[in-house]
């Protein structure tokens, strides 16, 4: 049987095919980049020049984009510019940048540089700019005409209109709940500590003892510090109408003459007034050891009945609590410091964990505009959890299927820039 084969001439017709054709790659031609946009980066503080221009048949890694910067308006050839940017030309894409979908400027696919200030380019706000891009193939460079552009800043930021749109719907979402518990009662689930506050006032006033209030070793410039200064106003109504001492030692002299102003409004309000004194709010020392030693003192020798500890804490936690508990004194913690949770948890009769300190004063004032916001903020986190639980499995749905309509979704609830 014969067999069959290139033979010698078939070999030389693929040699011959194949050095015709490495020239034709060797000699592509090159086109400047079509429908080069500059314009001012929109939603900005200014500073900044964004462009825009098509992509092109030659993209590759091999082919390069310059990116060419002059100061004025200049019509000299671009050649003799300066190189800001240069990148491969299968790069810098729309897709690949942090627009969303209702301020993108143009389609996906287009090639996309933002110039903002940096070690190669200074822009000014207000001068206007030359601007080209040349695409670079070996000693082959080709440039767009010049573009001309002025940076300015922004008043609005419209990458952001998502996070407008939330606040709103937050907001709206408040409002509804407080208009709801005006009309009705809401139910708070049972918190135990907070049930536990008359009872703690209850037992001091029998046993004839003072009841001692911690605020927290932070300022009032701290969350935790605001809400155990609101509790206290509930604990110092109720210690006016029993006619119970109420001991405040302080480490903040701003904290202690917010608090002062609080109890003074609480014993005003419980009908008392006269029962009110200056220094039931007092101030100790700022340092966290000495503070804790004279506390440590002051329940070893008035040893209160009740003793409540109010806002942030840190290594003194168990000093304090270790020696209420030797003294016999029921003791209610509330803290949002949750490296100290589980010494006031193991030492304290009733704790307060993290946003159940928040929720306290609305809890024992039953007002209905506390209510309202307590109820319209649990319901704001409800849909927040279904967002991430939605924004989950679309994510999921668009790296499986390398589709882009999950990103329209995905873009509502992003933090944009």
């Amino acid at each position: 049987m014969r067999r069959k084969g290139l033979g010698v001439r078939g070999i030389t017709l693929v040699i011959a095919l194949m050095g015709s054709a490495a020239p034709a790659l060797a000699q592509l031609d090159l086109a400047a980049p079509q429908e080069l946009l500059v314009f001012d980066t929109p939603s900005d503080g200014g500073s900044s020049l964004t462009l825009i221009w098509l992509p092109a048949p030659y993209d590759s890694q091999e082919i390069v984009y310059q990116v060419l910067v002059s100061e004025g308006a200049s019509q000299a050839d671009p050649s003799s510019f300066k190189v800001v940017e240069e990148f491969p030309s299968n790069t810098h894409y729309i897709r690949d940048s942090e627009w969303t979908w209702w301020t993108r400027p143009a389609a996906e696919n287009h090639h996309h540089v933002t110039l903002t200030n940096g070690k190669t380019v200074e822009l000014k706000d207000g001068l206007t700019y030359s601007v080209a891009v040349a695409v670079v193939s070996g000693e082959e460079r080709v440039f767009t005409p010049i573009v001309h552009a002025s940076p300015e800043p922004n008043w609005i930021n419209w990458n952001q209109l998502n996070n407008l749109l939330l606040a709103l719907l937050f907001s709206g979402i408040i409002f509804f709940a407080i208009g709801l518990a005006k009309k009705r009662e809401m139910f708070l689930r049972r918190i135990p500590g907070l049930d536990a506050v008359d009872e703690a006032i209850g037992r001091s006033t029998e046993l004839g003892k003072p009841i001692l209030y911690l605020t927290g070793a932070q300022d009032m410039g701290d969350p935790s510090t605001i809400a155990a200064a609101v509790i206290l106003g509930r604990v110092a109504k109720r210690a006016a109408a029993y006619e119970t001492e109420l001991m405040v030692p302080h480490r903040e002299p701003i904290t202690m003459a917010v608090c002062q102003e609080i109890t003074k409004q609480a014993y005003l309000e419980a009908g008392k007034p006269d029962l009110y004194k200056e220094d039931s709010n007092f101030f100790i020392t700022s340092d966290q050891f000495s503070y804790t030693a004279a506390v440590d003192g002051i329940m070893l020798r008035k040893k209160p009945a009740a003793n409540f500890f109010m806002g942030a804490y840190f290594a003194e936690s168990l000093l304090l609590t270790e020696t209420g508990a030797s003294t016999g004194a029921i003791q209610i913690a509330g803290t949002d410091s949750d490296h100290q949770l589980p010494f006031f948890v193991t030492t304290c009769d009733y704790t307060l964990i993290g946003e159940e300190l928040y929720a306290a004063s609305a809890y024992l004032s039953r007002e209905p505009v506390q209510v309202g916001t307590l109820r319209g903020q649990d319901i704001g986190k409800a849909l927040i959890l279904g967002v991430l639980v939605m924004g989950t499995l679309l994510a999921t749905v668009g790296a499986a299927f390398e589709t882009q309509w999950p990103q329209l979704f995905l873009d509502m609830f992003k933090d944009m820039k």
